[in-house]
């Protein structure tokens, strides 16, 4: 269980669920089932996130169930001395309403015979569509179940809902106690960074072989060492000419003087995720070309930053990002001008997406990209208006969500310079990504992951430390 945030959290989230489930609605969140990793040994668990966002309960074999008035009926697993020896303390139902603040529990031995009652003179029952293989399977043998009791006047719900639709948009906002562990999350992310940058430089100058596994290794050790559970998702620690695969994860490559490392990796802190990208100098000095490149995808970044805030629109910050790169890409000579045309032709045609592919920017939360609709409510199948960030001209644009506060997002512009015809040598096998954290504020954005330098001087100043 999570000791951090107050069991009344939860019991507000699951209150405010309740009340939009409709009349004689009730909803049914499983957590996620232990995976066999071999035959004697299982992958390390990790609680659903929709289960714990409504309970803190970080135990497997559990289900919650909630009514439209509130009730709350959690199923957990049994007391069993025999099993807790092996495989740890169990809280069991008798101790789980104390603990927890839901209205009853029982043994999880109990749900295929409770569920159906539960159930029976409700009109429509919810539960997380596609999240959960074989849920729906059992949902339909439940209802067989109360279908079988409607001579005696039982009523058995009409309506099935997704409870994601309700959940995504819930947990879109993040509320005091969420913000407040992704920003301790992103401060020992951040640490994680500096302590692989300053490995990286050390190792170098001592005349050492460096590997990436060298530098995920510090990533590991600052993670725990600093009490986060696990990373978040599995780090990219890229060297070289590996910073242009996109999701490239740490091996055996050398680190080699003169090159770059991409590192991207964040730590899971009480089930919330921290996301941070840096590329840096393995010596500690950067380049010309890799300076040029370097700057320009942090100017780039500097422009999303300033078009994230309330009132703004989701694709906002990308288009921002597209603007900066096209002219720069151009500048440089990525692109020839007179194949290409002007920065309004690269956006127009994407021709800047032979070096940026991807998009800037994903919510962040409980899951690394986390729920929650890159769609306005309402604006679904419509197209909404934006103004052009070259020419300022308004256009149409596709749907897109509006930023408010409490949301969070990352801001992750990059550049991947493969070998091509037309491309100059000097920029061949670069890769950099600059990547934050930023929770959208009244006023504009907090970027939590700045403890760790982004600027290209700092990051020198750093290494040289």
């Amino acid at each position: 269980m999570n000791t951090t945030v107050p069991a009344s959290v939860y019991a507000q989230r699951r209150a405010h669920l309740a009340a939009q489930l409709g009349p004689g609605g009730i909803a049914i969140i499983p957590t996620a089932l232990e995976r066999p990793r071999n035959r004697d040994s299982d992958f390390l668990f990790r609680h659903d996130s929709y289960f714990y966002y409504l309970t803190g309960f970080t135990e497997p074999g559990a289900c919650l169930v909630l009514a439209h008035d509130g009730r709350s009926t959690l199923f957990c697993q049994p007391k069993d001395l025999e099993r807790e020896i092996w495989d740890g303390y169990r809280l069991g139902p008798a101790a789980a309403p104390a603990a927890l603040g839901v209205d009853a529990a029982h043994s999880m031995a109990e749900l295929d015979s409770k569920l159906p009652r539960l159930l029976e003179n409700t009109g429509c029952v919810w539960y997380p569509f596609a999240t959960h293989s074989g849920l729906a399977a059992r949902v339909e043998g439940w209802l067989n179940v109360v279908r079988g009791r409607v001579r005696y006047g039982a009523i058995c719900p009409a309506e099935q809902n997704d409870l994601c639709t309700l959940l995504d948009e819930m947990r879109l906002f993040k509320d005091a106690h969420e913000q407040d562990i992704m920003r301790r999350a992103s401060a020992i992310s951040a640490q994680a960074h500096i302590r692989a940058m300053q490995r990286s430089a050390r190792m170098l100058r001592a005349g050492e072989d460096v590997r990436e596994y060298h530098l995920d290794a510090e990533l590991l050790h600052a993670f725990r060492d600093a009490g986060s559970q696990y990373p978040a998702y599995s780090s990219i620690v890229a060297a070289g000419a590996n910073a242009c695969v996109l999701h490239y994860r740490a091996d055996t490559a050398p680190v080699r003087d003169g090159e770059l490392v991409l590192i991207d990796a964040g730590c899971e802190l009480d089930s919330y995720a921290s996301d941070i990208t840096r590329t840096f100098p393995a010596n500690g000095k950067f380049t010309g070309p890799q300076r040029a490149l370097y700057d320009l995808v942090l100017a780039s970044q500097d422009a999303a930053v300033a078009a994230t805030k309330a009132g703004a629109r989701f694709n906002d910050p990308h288009d921002a990002t597209v603007a900066v790169l096209a002219q720069g890409m151009l500048d440089l000579g990525l692109l020839d001008k007179n194949k290409v045309g002007s920065a309004h032709d690269v956006i127009d045609k994407r021709a800047y997406f032979q070096f940026y592919m991807h998009r800037t920017s994903h919510w962040l939360g409980m899951d690394v990209h986390d729920c929650g609709s890159y769609v306005e409510p309402g604006e679904v199948g419509q197209v909404s208006e934006r103004k052009d960030p070259l020419s300022g001209e308004t256009i149409t644009n596709r749907p897109s969500r509006v930023l408010r506060p409490g949301m969070v997002l990352t801001i992750e512009p990059g550049i991947y310079v493969r070998p091509a015809d037309g491309v100059p040598e000097q920029f061949h096998n670069i890769g950099i990504r600059i990547e934050d954290d930023a929770i959208v504020t009244d006023t504009g954005c907090e970027l939590i992951t700045r403890g760790v330098p982004v600027k290209a001087d700092e990051i020198e100043a750093l290494m040289r430390a």
